[in-house]
């Protein structure tokens, strides 16, 4: 169970850093909601700690406590996103010269 919400834990920024690199916006939205949907998981697993006398109850409460700032974080990243995707505020392409990117670039 612990590495279970290791993992979950790790999940939600992976999720988020994956789609923003896709370049996508309706990726990088959908990949926002999975942050989300393992921001969910880490707090049932959570829930499941305190019930099973893992963690305090003052521990559990600063999860809680995070959770909420996080998930109300990305909510709000999700909301702009959406409207900048409604509003037609995103270019899917990287701005910079290649050349800034090249291996040969000293």
């Amino acid at each position: 169970m612990t590495a279970q919400i290791l993992d979950s834990t790790q999940s939600v920024s992976s999720n988020i850093a994956e789609g923003y690199c896709r370049r996508h916006l309706n990726e990088y939205i959908q990949y926002c909601y999975i942050g989300l949907g393992s921001l969910g998981e880490t707090l049932t697993r959570s829930i499941g700690f305190k019930e099973l006398n893992v963690i305090s109850n003052e521990n559990f409460k600063s999860i809680d406590e995070l959770h909420y700032e996080v998930e109300n974080k990305l909510l709000g990243l999700v909301k702009s996103l959406e409207e900048k995707r409604d509003k037609k505020q995103w270019e899917d392409r990287i701005h910079e010269p290649k050349s800034d990117y090249s291996p040969n670039n000293p």
